[in-house]
């Protein structure tokens, strides 16, 4: 049976709501329960709220935007405005005032759901400098409260209006960057770019309505709104909505999904969860795992290169009994396929999850992509690669700046480029080729075999003292891998040498102060202290050996404080914010250099 084409998103809500109705869609836990909603009433509440928008004003064209982190109602929000013809504008309940304030008068929304009374407040402190926004409808109260989303669904279901049908090349959203350098900026999306991404995956994946996900990817962000959201919405599965990011373990055990949809970030925190868990166990048992990680490795060598062998496929079976099996209880015991995108998984990380049985497929895209460009997909999978360019998407490697003979900026043409960047022609015409193509500000090659390999970002690559570039990604992920280090990030842009900004692994570094000896109770001091100093520079001699000795930091700073969004060092879709981290501890990197240049060591290796 040929795989369904979808136009617009409006297209996929008619459908999954007729083939699916009774199954479930969305679950939520309230009260210490999961909660489940069916398509069927997914349905009947869009139909609903898409009635209560228009009693409100809203026609085709009109922008509606929402403040909330993932929840039904967002998804309810989202469809109903696509089958009125609106277009949707999500923003994080962890952003700034300034940075609602910003996205809210630029888009020109006339409705804005708020997630929260506190956020509708702080909203309604704005509302005199936004001429364009005329209401503001909140995800609680009661149905008899004008300002609330019951109320609104109340109305809707005694008004109602038909389905409208866009056409493909209609907005269907505004999708803010994250505004790491300067002010978001609005990247307009048509139906057709997020609609034929979607029928892409039906292409590719191995996914059916059977399949289950937890959702803690917020769908503010393309990654989790095309790929998990509506991709998953569009092939009959379900979603249960993760309570918050540090739940993410337990909510696993409780959903029991059999796909896992991520950024690196998390892939780390798994790794290093599981690392510590068999540190822990007795020697037998770290002896099976080892000895069960090695053949998982081996087989899947083979498997790359489209080969098998009958003993290690014997002798996989048995350590995925024995030892793999029981490791994926921890995430719920269904989980198959996990799949990674927004920034380059570290490789190490990538193998160690899928030798566990979980097979790991890496994707590569940007927002301004709708957000898949390439992807690896069964058959056709590379690991340490961003796949092959999916079905009508096609890339190439520009390598005019670079000089290289192998590598270059990449650039994107197809179905999923986006419309362009809202208000801003200048950068319009920054970011396209003469032909449509899409200049992503990222450096690649593909392979003979047509698979695409990441070799850094242009913008985050940076030049030394000495004239010689370091792109800082791989180190920092060489250096996560570390027992002892949670977050780094690497400095280094027109100075002598790199240092790198580090987040020690807490709990780690406490266990290894008790056996030496050492008082933890006062961690400042405990970082200050030469022991622990001297263990630092170890695990950074260790964790970068890989690297050139002019990559490699020559002085690092511990910081008691994690990278979040809270303290503006993660963007909201858990990027790295590099200003965000040098803005609080500038001063102190500096100190590093100045006490560098007093020893006389001012030079890279």
């Amino acid at each position: 049976m040929a795989s369904p084409k979808f136009e617009t998103l409006v297209d996929v809500f008619l459908q999954s709501t007729a083939h699916f109705g009774p199954r479930n869609l969305f679950g939520e836990k309230k009260n210490g329960q999961w909660t489940w909603m069916t398509y069927a009433r997914f349905g009947q509440m869009v139909d609903d709220l898409r009635g209560g928008l228009a009693q409100l004003g809203v026609t085709p064209g009109d922008r509606v935007a929402v403040i909330s982190n993932n929840r039904h109602e967002w998804a309810v929000g989202a469809y109903a405005c696509y089958t009125l013809g609106a277009a949707y504008v999500p923003m994080y309940e962890q952003q700034q005032e300034k940075e609602w304030k910003y996205i809210l008068n630029d888009c020109g929304a006339k409705v804005v759901f708020a997630a929260t009374d506190a956020i509708a407040a702080k909203v309604k402190g704005l509302q005199s400098e936004l001429p364009k926004l005329e209401h503001i409808i909140r995800f609680t109260g009661t149905e008899h409260e004008t300002d609330s989303f019951a109320c609104l669904l109340r109305r809707g279901a005694e008004t109602p209006v038909p389905v409208i049908s866009p056409k493909g090349s209609d907005l269907c959203g505004l999708i803010y960057t994250s505004g790491t350098t300067g002010n978001p900026k609005g990247v307009m999306l048509s139906h057709s770019n997020l609609a034929r991404n979607v029928g892409a995956l039906h292409d590719i994946f191995p996914m059916a309505s059977e399949d289950s996900s937890l959702a803690f990817l917020p769908w503010a962000h393309v990654f989790g709104q095309t790929v998990e959201l509506h991709g998953l919405f569009s092939m009959g599965a379900s979603m249960g909505i993760a309570e918050a990011v540090e739940k993410i373990i337990d909510n696993l055990g409780e959903v029991k999904p059999t796909l896992l949809f991520s950024v690196p970030r998390i892939f780390n925190r798994l790794y290093d969860v599981l690392q510590k868990r068999m540190a822990t166990e007795s020697p037998i048992k770290r002896m099976l795992f080892s000895r069960g990680m090695a053949v998982a490795a081996q087989r899947r060598q083979l498997a790359e290169k489209k080969q098998s062998s009958a003993l290690l496929d014997l002798q996989y079976t048995f350590f995925d009994k024995v030892v793999f099996s029981k490791v994926r209880m921890r995430f719920g015991g269904r989980l198959k396929y996990a799949f990674s995108g927004g920034a380059a998984i570290s490789r190490e990380v990538a193998e160690f999850i899928d030798n566990l049985g979980i097979t790991v497929y890496e994707g590569y895209g940007l927002t301004e992509t709708s957000p898949i460009a390439t992807a690896n997909f069964p058959d056709n999978r590379r690991i340490g690669s961003v796949g092959k360019p999916l079905p009508g998407v096609r890339v190439e490697i520009d390598r005019t700046e670079t000089g290289d003979p192998k590598q270059g900026e990449i650039v994107v043409h197809g179905h999923n480029v986006m419309l362009g960047y809202y208000n801003m022609p200048e950068e319009n015409a920054k970011s396209f080729t003469g032909d449509g193509g899409y200049k992503t500000g990222d450096m690649g090659y593909l392979d003979d075999e047509g698979y695409l390999w990441i070799t850094g970002r242009i913008k985050e690559q940076y030049k030394l003292e000495n004239g010689k570039y370091v792109v800082p990604v791989p180190i920092e992920q060489a250096l996560q891998l570390s027992p002892f280090i949670v977050n780094a990030m690497l400095h280094g842009q027109n100075k002598p040498f790199n240092v790198v900004i580090i987040v020690p692994d807490m709990e780690s570094l406490k266990k290894w102060a008790a056996e030496k000896g050492l008082d933890a109770s006062s961690i400042p001091e405990l970082l200050k202290r030469p022991e622990v100093q001297q263990l630092y520079r170890e695990q950074i001699s260790e964790y970068t050996k890989e690297a050139k000795g002019y990559e490699k930091p020559q002085r690092f700073l511990l910081i008691s404080e994690d990278f979040s969004v809270a303290n503006d060092m993660l963007t909201a879709s858990l990027k790295l914010k590099r200003r965000g981290v040098l803005k609080k501890y500038g001063e102190a990197v500096e100190e590093l250099y100045r006490e560098a240049e007093k020893s006389g060591d001012t030079r890279a290796a």
